[in-house]
């Protein structure tokens, strides 16, 4: 068995899904590993990791409509907002998610499905830089 490690940054332009799938591939890639598992973890608290379809943008408008609607920004019941009302709507959107994700790697790539992709999601307004940890371990 082999590994390969990786940080990727990436900066959003505030709350929605940024979609990641290319540069993921790209570090699976120059890993060189044919077969194995990309491990992605984000290293933050107000943002998370998904795997999502990747063809219908109504998909993602109907992703922060429900959440918005699950975990409204300035919810009286939150008594953490040291960095505003959107703080604490923030973690707990992210506690509902997952900040990381596990994926197949066979025959050099990510054995993702048709229709899927694997985002990045913002949960605050602003936006901010963030860090996803890519491990690939396998074959060569």
């Amino acid at each position: 068995m082999e590994q390969h490690f990786a940080t990727l940054s990436f900066t959003t332009r505030g709350r929605g899904l940024l979609d990641i799938t290319d540069r993921v591939r790209d570090c699976v890639a120059a890993s060189g590993l044919c077969k194995g598992l990309a491990t992605l973890f984000l290293r933050h608290t107000s943002a998370s990791l998904l795997i999502q379809e990747n063809a219908d943008p109504a998909v993602q408008d109907d992703l922060e409509r429900f959440f918005a609607r699950l975990v409204p920004d300035g919810d009286p019941l939150f008594r953490h907002r040291a960095e505003g009302p959107d703080d604490m709507p923030a973690h707990v959107r992210t506690a509902l998610t997952a900040v990381q994700l596990a994926i197949p790697v066979l025959d050099g790539s990510l054995a993702l499905g048709t229709w899927q992709g694997v985002y990045l999601w913002e949960h605050r307004r602003q936006g901010h830089r963030r860090e996803v940890v890519v491990h690939v371990l396998g074959e060569r």
